[in-house]
This record gives C-alpha cells, sequence and structure tokens, in this order.
C-alpha cells in the first residue's frame, strides 16, 4: 500500500515527553537483568584477553602509538565500557525501528504528534545511560581490579569524559538513524546495517587504536564521524589530548552530531513524502 504521508509538528512541552522516553528507554533495558549480567561478563572475558594481548605487544613496542604500557592496556578496558553504551555494533533503537517497519507500524509513527527523529533519539540515550553504569562501569572494575590501569584523579577530567561520551552516543545515533531510515526504501536495513558493523569496528578504534593506523589511511580514519565513537572518548580518559585539543576533541564531535542529525532530518523528509508500508 503507497500513502501520502505529513509529519505532524511536535506539540508544544514535548520536552518533558522526550525526558520521559528516556527515563522509559532506561527501565526498559534494565529490567533484562540476566542478559545484562551475561554482556558485562562477556565484555569483561574480551577484555582480559585484549588486555593481555596489548600489554605482550606494548612490552615489545614500548610507546607504540603515542601510548605508554598502562595506557594502553586502560584503553582496552574504556573501549570494553564503550563497545554497547555507543553501540559500535549497531542495535538499540534499530532493532525497534526495523521491528515497525516489517509491521507497517512505522506509519502509525509518523502521524504522531511527536518528532520522529526526536523520540528515537531520547529512547537511545537513555539506553546509553543504561548500558554506561551497567556494562560500562562493571568491566572496568574488573580490568582495574586485575590490571595496572590509568584512572582519571580530576573531577574535570571525569566530566570531559562523560560529556565526550555523550556527544559520542549522538554521533553513533546519527549514523545509525541514517541506517535506519534505508527501510523506506529497502524495507529490511539489515544488509546495510551489516556493513556499517564492519566499517564502525574498523574506524571507531575498537579494534586498534586509530594512532596506529599508517599514513593516510590514519590521517582518514582520525577525520570520520567513527572515531569520536571509541578513540577520542577514550582519548579524553586517558588526558592523552590536554588544552586546546580537549575543546578540539569536543568540538569534533560536537560538529559530526550537528551533521548528522541534520542528515537525518533531510532524509527523513525526503522518505515521508511517500512512504511503501510493506505489508499493507
Amino acid at each position: 500500500m503507497a500513502a501520502k504521508l505529513r509529519l505532524r509538528p511536535p506539540e508544544p512541552g514535548t520536552a518533558g515527553l522526550y525526558l520521559a522516553v528516556a527515563r522509559g528507554a532506561f527501565r526498559r533495558y534494565s529490567t533484562y537483568r540476566a542478559a545484562t549480567l551475561a554482556g558485562a561478563v562477556t565484555n569483561t572475558a574480551f577484555g582480559f584477553i585484549l588486555a593481555s594481548t596489548f600489554l605482550a605487544l606494548w612490552r615489545a613496542r614500548p610507546g607504540l602509538g603515542g601510548y605508554d604500557t598502562t595506557q594502553a592496556v586502560t584503553y582496552i578496558w574504556v573501549s570494553q565500557a564503550l563497545l554497547v553504551t555507543v553501540a559500535v555494533w549497531g542495535g538499540g533503537f534499530q532493532d525497534d525501528v526495523q521491528e515497525r517497519f516489517r509491521s507497517g507500524d512505522i506509519a502509525v509513527d509518523l502521524y504522531r504528534p511527536v518528532d520522529f527523529q526526536g523520540w528515537w533519539l531520547a529512547s537511545d540515550l537513555g539506553r546509553a545511560g543504561f548500558h554506561l553504569l551497567s556494562r560500562g562501569a562493571l568491566p572496568v572494575l574488573a580490568g582495574a581490579l586485575a590490571f595496572d590501569i590509568r584512572l582519571p584523579t580530576s573531577v574535570t577530567v571525569w566530566a570531559v569524559f562523560l560529556l565526550s561520551v555523550l556527544l559520542a552516543v549522538v554521533v553513533s545515533f546519527g549514523l545509525r538513524f541514517l541506517v535506519a531510515l534505508t527501510g523506506f526504501w529497502l524495507h529490511d536495513s539489515e544488509g546495510v546495517r551489516a556493513v556499517m558493523l564492519v566499517v564502525a569496528m574498523f574506524f571507531s578504534g575498537m579494534l586498534l587504536p586509530i594512532t596506529l593506523f599508517p599514513g593516510a589511511l590514519g590521517e582518514l580514519a582520525a577525520v570520520l564521524p567513527w572515531s569520536a565513537l571509541v578513540q577520542i572518548p577514550t582519548d579524553l580518559f586517558l588526558q592523552h589530548r590536554t588544552g586546546g585539543a580537549v575543546l578540539g576533541a569536543l568540538g569534533f564531535q560536537a560538529a559530526w552530531a550537528l551533521a548528522l542529525l541534520a542528515a537525518g532530518r533531510g532524509l527523513q523528509l525526503l522518505a515521508t513524502r511517500k512512504v511503501v508500508v510493506q505489508g499493507g
């Protein structure tokens, strides 16, 4: 069934609604206690494997990538904490949107007096908040008990790190929202999601710090939006960037966040001019 849909503008006073959506998402994910514990254990197990590997590599090549041995091991545990928080592998609201494409409920979403993009961003922020406190904090705690890692002692550094994580989540949302919107044309974005997963894992600094990438590849990776997901927050946590470089890093994340949200807004308007509801 083909139907022309017009997005209804959000009604006044929806800020409280978005906050409620974020709280609801936080509570929703907190109900899956067994899955959360299993995920935290998995992150911790991979953290031990990767930290041991990095420890051996940096002992053989001290100062590799501009990190000392302690920083390199810490990098692993912080990146494991961010893996699910910033949804490097995708998921979160994407799964819900994909299911609504399959059921045709996406048409109902577009008629609601709440901004489509804003609704899912609020939901994703709630999800990220829960995962940072659970699947983020637990692996770092385990790593701190088993390895010599470097934790910030300054409240300012922690505040900058948390701000960077927030911006990383918004950048991640912007990327995943663009992928989700391909469902308006493909009806199933799984193929695009699979490609984006590989790209995100490689260019985010999840597998290796981007500073280890050679030549032009490293320069390219540093300016792509995926570097805002893991590399930048982790560098700020390690105080690998100081002074003006801190503001530059946060500005880089903010610029990509705004650009991706604007691109998502434009693609959303283009997609909803004519919507094909699958199965209708």
